[in-house]
């Protein structure tokens, strides 16, 4: 499938506001693991983190979670969203402040969630049981036509799931027509994922790479790939584009850009690396 990163002028906001439909998708990054789907007739939000809600969680204790980063685009910027999905329920992935205005905006949105999380975003959302749509690893969604998310297992940093065996923690493999997107969420290796990951067959896989360690473990902040891995796991399921993201939001838990260019620059094979920017249309 033909690829392109295309650098923009202006605002996000004016570039989706001048958008026209054609062929193809649009991917943007909204900062962190969050992302913009646009296929022309229907957009995508997957872990949209557009407040600041973690830097007053976490004002007086803690590691500071203030945002190295603005949000690329404020909510009452937004084009109308037909859907968000949320891979798991920490708040840089579901965050209530992000996603209760913009189901108050587009009251139509449904927000795609862990089947396990169902409580626990209609909590940090204040939002009915009709807003979200449940779904387990394993399970495949229509989504609209031509348009379907099919669920599948992540480890952030283990597999984890409720009582009822419902997965904590999960990546979603998007068809959209005939691209296909796959979003890890947070997770780090684990027994049977590269099954999993070829039978989406991705054009290209969203990958975060800001790793882990044992500190950051220790205070209870669990990790994901480091580049490395992520590079390793998307050559092995020979992903023609990797897009490297969970990097530049949090100064505690974060990435130099320079070592993902870096490792862009040396690798080999079928696969290529690129680093989540602000500013660029990744376009299938």
């Amino acid at each position: 499938m033909a690829f392109a990163a295309l650098r923009f002028s202006g605002t996000l906001a004016h570039k989706l506001a001048a958008w026209r439909p054609g062929t193809g998708v649009s991917l943007y990054w909204l900062g962190q693991a969050g992302f913009l789907f646009d296929t022309g007739r229907m957009r995508f939000l997957i872990d949209p983190y557009l407040s600041d809600s973690l830097a007053r969680k976490y004002r007086d204790r803690g590691f500071s979670h203030e945002r190295m980063m603005p949000p690329p685009i404020e909510i009452a910027d937004l084009p109308p969203i037909d859907f968000m999905a949320c891979t798991h329920f920490h708040t840089d992935h579901m965050d209530g402040a992000t996603l209760a205005p913009i189901a108050e905006r587009f009251p139509a949105v449904r927000i795609l969630v862990p089947r396990a999380s169902l409580k626990v975003v209609e909590e940090k959302t204040g939002l009915g049981p009709g807003s979200f749509i449940g779904i387990d690893a394993g399970e495949t969604l229509v989504l609209g036509e031509g348009a379907e998310v099919t669920a599948v297992r992540a480890a952030h940093e283990e597999l984890t799931q409720d009582e009822d065996g419902h997965h904590l923690f999960l990546g979603y493999g998007f068809r959209l027509g005939d691209a296909r997107i796959f979003h890890s969420g947070d997770t780090i290796p684990f027994e049977g994922q590269l099954t999993e990951i070829e039978a989406l067959k991705p054009d290209i896989a969203l990958f975060p790479v800001n790793g882990r360690s044992e500190a950051l473990r220790s205070a209870g902040i669990a990790g994901n790939f480091t580049l490395d891995e992520a590079a390793g796991v998307a050559a092995a399921c020979a992903i023609p584009i990797l897009l490297a993201h969970h990097y530049g939001m949090f100064a505690f838990n974060t990435i130099a850009p320079e070592a993902v260019d870096a490792k862009a620059a040396a690798m080999a094979g079928k696969t290529r690396l690129l680093r989540a920017r602000e500013g660029i249309e990744y376009r299938l």
